[in-house]
């Protein structure tokens, strides 16, 4: 993202992907990455369809920002 990186859960197996909520995103995120949730949201979520994999928000998913 611009530049910067960061990592969010996805399961193996039975492929899934993990956001946090954009509260949670906004709490834990670096200034950097604060604002952008929805182009995040967004875009992973055009990703996940085109893998036909489920996306899934919810306030305790996992996010290491680099």
């Amino acid at each position: 993202m611009d530049g910067r990186r960061f990592v969010i859960e996805l399961t193996m197996g039975e492929l899934h992907a993990y956001l946090p909520s954009k509260e949670a995103w906004e709490r834990e995120a670096p200034e950097w990455a604060r604002d952008h949730w929805d182009r995040v949201h967004e875009d992973l979520a055009t990703w996940c369809r085109g893998q036909s994999m489920p996306l899934s928000v919810e306030d305790r998913a996992w996010v290491s920002f680099e």
